[in-house]
């Protein structure tokens, strides 16, 4: 019985020293988890029970439980890298087979979805038209490397101050090529529906105390009749109270005047598609069949009327040209967003990530990937920083969990266990030999 429970003791050590081998050899793998030889002891018993007297048989091996302790985050650099700060796991998609991991190393395949190392695709959820994120059903992630469509100006909010101890101009008869007939001029970037740029040049004019005049050119042209060699600009009259607050504002040609009371409509100017030969005069062309084309919506409910210099101090405008995709950002909830050459963005995925009831359940199956099984629980997928799920660490990778000093420790360890171990068979060995020279 001794050299069993030697051997037992052997085969026990050699174990130890394969688990304790492998987390070495692991040390620099991305999102390796460390593991840990479990062993028991062995008893010979009947069914009545084992005995007050008995000796035990050795030792076997009981289990190899992984630890699921975070590793370190460490920048990269690579956008499509990423480490996940807490609990949960990547889930991977081989032809529809799912797997699990904690290496975020990305990157992508020639139809650019995103892909490990062995082409297993990341899985996450996809977005609408509008860049809305579809929750609750997985898909592969893309990057959609396709131009931004444009999208065609139809509001412009704008805040401004019109000085109300400014003089009035020296020429009554106002000309946008005559700065002595108007007090200030503003101009604004607007687009049309094919992302083709246009120039609304704004120009104040003051006609009386707390009264101001707007006249409105696009492109240098009267937007009523760009084809008319006669600049005919659109205007609106605005009026202040005497704390420099809107009082009245009335449009002109060209401009009709919303229900709040603020709002300029330029009905003159569809944003369409706007054709310019350079031999011919500009054409403004509608917005097709789109019925609700109604012009731009022009905002001066910000506009005020004060002693203090003649300035716009902030404007916004919803149009923007066609755009190329210049780089990626990935957020903590894994939201991924394309940046444009335009300066507009758009969500176009986000990473989706898996728990479980019982990690250690997970089957290992190599390339640092699980497999779900019966003993682990059924995976529980959500966006990240969801209940106890983890965050997104963009830039980053998780280093392997594998504490370099301990295992080394253990591997002492191991190397006395076999060593003693094969001693307890020497010793028996010896023991026989003196029985067999007594008989």
């Amino acid at each position: 019985m001794s050299f069993n429970i030697g051997l037992s003791g052997l085969y026990a050590a050699n174990k130890q020293l394969d688990v304790t081998g492998n987390n070495i050899a692991n040390v620099a793998t991305t999102g390796f988890k460390s593991s840990r030889a479990e062993f028991e002891d062995v008893y010979s018993a009947t069914k009545l029970g084992t005995g007050s007297k008995t000796v035990g048989n050795g030792v076997r091996l009981a289990n190899v439980s992984q630890q699921f302790g975070q590793g370190d985050v460490n920048n990269t650099g690579n956008v499509l890298d990423m480490g996940i700060q807490g609990n949960g796991f990547f889930i991977l998609s081989d032809n529809g087979s799912l797997s699990y991991t904690r290496a975020g190393a990305f990157k992508t395949d020639a139809e650019n979805y995103v892909v490990d190392n062995n082409g297993n695709r990341l899985q996450g959820y996809g977005v609408d038209a509008n860049g809305k994120i579809i929750n609750g059903v997985l898909t592969d992630l893309k990057i959609d490397t396709s131009a931004l469509k444009p999208n065609a100006t139809t509001t412009i909010d704008q805040t401004m101050n019109l000085n109300s101890a400014e003089d009035l101009p020296t020429v009554t008869t106002f000309s946008p090529t005559d700065t002595n007939s108007y007090n200030k001029t503003i101009s604004t970037k607007v687009y049309d529906t094919q992302g083709n740029e246009h120039t609304m040049d704004q120009y104040y004019v003051k006609t009386d105390v707390n009264e101001w005049k707007i006249y409105t050119y696009m492109d240098g042209r009267t937007p009523s009749n760009p084809a008319s060699t006669t600049l005919t600009p659109s205007e609106a009259d605005i009026t202040f109270n005497s704390d420099g607050s809107i009082d009245t504002i009335t449009a002109g040609a060209g401009w009709a005047l919303g229900a709040d009371g603020t709002t300029l409509t330029m009905t003159d100017w569809i944003p369409g598609v706007i054709t310019d030969a350079s031999t011919t005069p500009v054409t403004w062309g509608a917005n097709g069949s789109d019925a609700a084309a109604s012009g731009i919506a022009f905002s001066l409910a910000k506009t005020t009327s004060y002693n203090s210099a003649t300035a716009r101090t902030a404007q916004y405008q919803d149009g923007y040209a066609t755009g190329q995709i210049s780089s990626l950002t990935i957020d903590a909830s894994g939201v991924m967003t394309a940046n444009f050459s335009n300066q507009q963005t758009k969500a176009i995925g986000q990473v989706a990530v898996a728990s479980f009831a019982n990690e250690q359940g997970l089957q290992p199956i190599g390339g640092t990937r699980w497999k779900e099984t019966f003993s682990s629980g059924v995976a529980g997928v959500d966006a990240p920083e969801t209940g106890t799920l983890g965050s997104i660490v963009s830039n980053s990778l998780e280093e392997s969990n594998v504490n370099l000093t301990n295992e080394l420790v253990e591997l002492i360890k191991a190397q006395s266990n076999y060593q003693a171990n094969a001693k307890t068979i020497s010793t028996q060995s010896t023991i026989m030999q003196t029985i067999i020279q007594m008989t």
